[in-house]
């Protein structure tokens, strides 16, 4: 089915992608669940790890679900109905971005991991589980969920090039340099994290 037969369809597609994924269910949760702004806690990151931490262990699964949810649902969706691989890695591109820099929020979000997987699932699944495999090895030996997340952004777009669902050629440029982007950004968000590793100070993960 290809239903973006035209600029303004597929910039729709791109912004809806946007929108949703700046919906801060780490706050939406927090809030009505438990009562508490994770702003005001722990980091102050509305992402999933916070929400655990501030809010207790429930309220972490489903912030941790629904942001992996609404970035799969973003791509999922589009994959569906487009088969352009650069309006589906754009798509990728948009969810994720909502999730860091979300509208709703004065564009103060999240660190992304949890999306980051969400857009890899229907998208390039391989990846998603080479790459979630990286991530939980580190976490299990160090239990620093920062530091497995910074790897993983890092290993990303090699992962993807080893095993073989990329090329730099004019069909999936576009596709490896969305995956360079997002582990970049995920690296970038998590600076105060690496400074805290660094003074000795960041905070284990036992759940």
């Amino acid at each position: 089915m290809d239903v973006f037969q035209t600029p303004e369809m597929a910039w729709a597609a791109i912004i809806a992608a946007y929108l949703l994924g700046s919906i801060p269910f780490g706050l939406l949760f927090s809030r009505y669940l438990a009562g508490k702004d994770p702003r005001e806690h722990g980091s102050g990151n509305i992402g999933a790890t916070n929400a655990l931490r501030t809010s207790g262990k429930k309220v972490g699964i489903l912030t941790l679900l629904a942001d992996i949810g609404k970035g799969a649902l973003a791509v999922a969706m589009t994959e569906h109905l487009q088969q352009d691989e650069v309006l589906i890695a754009a798509v990728a591109l948009a969810a994720f971005l909502g999730h860091v820099f979300p509208i709703y929020l004065k564009f103060k979000g999240g660190k992304g991991v949890a999306t980051m997987f969400g857009v890899l699932i229907p998208w390039l699944p391989w990846v998603a589980l080479a790459t979630f495999v990286c991530w939980l090895s580190l976490f299990k030996i160090t239990r620093y969920v920062s530091l497995a997340s910074v790897v993983a952004g890092i290993m990303l777009p090699f992962v993807a090039w080893v095993l073989g669902k990329l090329q730099w050629s004019s069909n999936h440029a576009s596709v490896l340099w969305v995956c360079m982007i997002l582990g970049a950004l995920m690296v970038l968000r998590h600076g105060e994290n690496l400074k805290r590793l660094w003074a000795g100070e960041e905070p284990k993960t036992r759940a």
